[in-house]
């Protein structure tokens, strides 16, 4: 546990060291004045002094775990985000903090309201043949951290965004509806229950001036067209679930270890999208036939 929040410290100190030298490089192009590009350029000089002292407390924790050394690069922007254990400002864990035994890259997930020891597995579904079109797995439970990094590979594998897309209400914050705006996406995402007491936001009629994004997408959501968008999720995405669970019986993962999980969950979309095409094959041959006697 030492080694894996030191190495979790490490990542977000070189993580906010680059975030100082992008903001410092920004104002240097943009001729900024003199007493800020010089506050900027501290502000780099102690960020990298932190993020170098991290490193060096990482791999020292490492070696005495009796571990390899640890991957300390921020993550790319297609890759799932890590778990993070709870820990303290200086990177050691907490009293609290706990990690499993038989499957150390394994965390508690919550599941229709008890908890199970897992892990996250993302999909996204094409409208037209239920073909997934891209997979993730993770050890982060919350939903909200997957978006960005799987509308990357989203547009990995299909070669482009979607025009259109629904996603439940873990998915939900003002940044990811942000996000799928900024890259041409109709994005209609589940803002969850509102708070007992709270009136829904109009159907018709102007949005109030002080609504945040929260209740645009609710009012959004609401409207005849967004709920007729939103209603096609129950037979789009749903219905992979349930034919990988219950269908085909995958109720719980045969190995270990995040990344052989990661390769279990591929093989799953894998032979998913086989089957797709195998009858979607069939269905043509057989109107073919028809169409020929």
């Amino acid at each position: 546990m030492e080694a894996e929040t030191a190495a979790a410290t490490a990542r977000q100190r070189q993580q906010e060291a680059e975030e100082a030298r992008a903001k410092a490089s920004a104002a240097r192009e943009s001729d900024a004045a003199a007493a800020e590009q010089a506050e900027l350029t501290r502000k780099v000089e102690t960020a990298a002094a932190k993020a170098k002292a991290a490193r060096e407390k990482a791999i020292e924790a490492a070696e005495d775990a009796g571990l390899e050394p640890p991957d300390l690069e921020p993550l790319a922007c297609d890759a799932m985000p890590r778990r993070g254990l709870a820990r303290k400002a200086d990177g050691t864990p907490t009293r609290k903090t706990q990690r499993n035994f038989t499957d150390a890259d394994s965390h508690l997930m919550q599941s229709g309201g008890s908890y199970l020891q897992g892990y996250n597995c993302q999909l996204a579904v094409d409208s037209d043949h239920q073909v997934i079109v891209a997979v993730g797995v993770s050890n982060q439970p919350p939903d909200v951290e997957h978006l960005e990094p799987m509308l990357q590979r989203i547009a990995a594998t299909a070669g482009a965004l979607p025009e259109v897309m629904t996603l439940d209400a873990g998915y939900w914050s003002e940044d990811n509806a942000k996000a799928c705006t900024d890259q041409g996406i109709d994005a209609y995402i589940a803002t969850g229950r509102l708070p007992h007491g709270q009136p829904l936001p109009p159907k018709r009629g102007p949005m109030p001036k002080d609504a945040d994004g929260k209740a645009r997408m609710a009012r959004k959501l609401r409207s005849k067209t967004g709920s007729a968008i939103y209603a096609q999720r129950k037979a789009i995405v749903e219905p992979v679930n349930g034919q990988i669970k219950e269908g085909r019986g995958l109720r719980r993962f045969l190995l270990r270890g995040l990344e052989k999980v990661d390769g279990e969950w591929h093989l799953i979309a894998a032979t998913h999208n086989l089957l797709k095409l195998f009858r979607f094959r069939r269905s043509q041959q057989q109107a073919q036939w028809a169409a020929t006697g």
